[in-house]
C-alpha cells in the first residue's frame, strides 16, 4: 500500500475548480498532497460570454483560451495534474466512453478524497449532473468486476464545494476549510480567469464570509482561529473515527 497522499478534484467547466476549491487545492498541495485536477469541458460555449463577444471569434479559439487561463490558474495553485477531456458543455456529453475515462483516472490517483458540484443546480445542469458523474464513477472504481485486475478504490469522501447561488442549490456546509495562509496563491488563481473578471471580487467575498463562519464554529470570541478565508464543503458520505472532536 503506498502512503502517497492523493486528492482528485472533479470540474465541469475550466474554472470551476479555480473558484469553488481553490483553496483547498493549494492548502493540501502545501501539506504534501499530490491533486490531480480534471475539467470535463474548456466552459467554451456556456461560460465564456466575454471571449464570444470578440469579433471574429471561434469555438477553437474560445477553447484555446480557456484551456491556457486553467493551466495558469492551476500553476498558481500548485496542482500537480490537470486534464481536460474536451467533452462539451451546455450539456456535457457524460456517457460511458466518459465514465470508463473518469473511472480509469480515478483508479490511477487513488485520492484520498475527491470534490465536486452541489447535487442539485437548475441554473446549470452541467453542474449536478457532474456530481452524478462522480458519485457514479466513484461506485465503478470500487467494483471488482470493472476491469479486473486494475487496483480498486477504497472509499474517499466525496466533498461538494460551494455552488454559485448557494441558497437556490440546496447545498448546506458542514465542513469549513481555513484557506488564509494561500489565499494569495487563489487570489492569483482567480486573476487568471480574464474570461470571467465579474465573478473575481464575488469569490473574494464568498471567502471572506465563509471565513466568517469558521471564526464563529471554531469558538467565536471564546476562543476561535482568526480565520481571514475559508472555502466551505458539504461531506456526502459519513466519517469513520476512532475519537469526537
Amino acid at each position: 500500500m503506498s502512503d502517497k497522499k492523493t486528492a482528485l478534484v472533479i470540474s465541469a467547466h475550466s474554472a470551476d475548480f479555480v473558484w469553488r476549491a481553490g483553496g483547498a487545492i493549494a492548502l493540501h498541495q502545501k501539506l504534501g498532497y499530490e491533486v490531480t485536477v480534471v475539467c470535463l469541458s474548456y466552459g467554451e460555449r456556456g461560460e465564456s460570454a466575454k471571449l464570444w463577444k470578440q469579433a471574429g471569434m471561434t469555438l477553437e479559439k474560445v477553447k484555446a483560451e480557456r484551456r491556457t487561463e486553467a493551466e495558469n490558474a492551476a500553476a498558481a495553485l500548485g496542482v500537480n495534474d490537470i486534464r481536460f477531456f474536451d467533452v462539451g458543455d451546455y450539456p456535457l456529453d457524460l456517457g460511458r466512453e466518459t465514465k470508463d475515462r473518469m473511472v480509469d483516472v480515478i483508479r490511477e490517483v487513488q485520492p484520498k478524497w475527491m470534490m465536486s458540484h452541489s447535487k442539485w443546480d437548475p441554473y446549470n445542469t452541467d453542474h449536478m449532473n457532474t456530481t452524478q458523474f462522480a458519485l457514479e464513477c466513484r461506485m465503478i472504481a470500487q467494483a471488482w468486476g470493472h476491469n479486473p485486475g486494475q487496483k480498486v478504490l477504497g472509499a474517499p469522501q466525496l466533498y461538494l464545494f460551494e455552488p454559485h447561488q448557494t441558497e437556490q442549490m440546496e447545498w448546506k456546509p458542514n465542513v469549513f476549510l481555513d484557506i488564509t495562509d494561500v489565499w494569495d496563491k487563489k487570489w492569483a488563481a482567480i486573476q487568471c480567469m480574464q474570461g470571467q473578471e465579474h465573478l473575481w471580487h464575488f469569490y473574494e467575498n464568498v471567502a471572506e464570509n465563509r471565513g466568517n463562519h469558521f471564526r464563529r464554529n471554531s469558538g467565536g470570541q471564546s476562543g476561535g482561529r482568526n480565520a481571514k478565508y475559508a472555502e466551505g464543503f458539504q461531506a456526502i458520505f459519513p466519517q469513520t473515527v476512532d475519537e469526537l472532536v
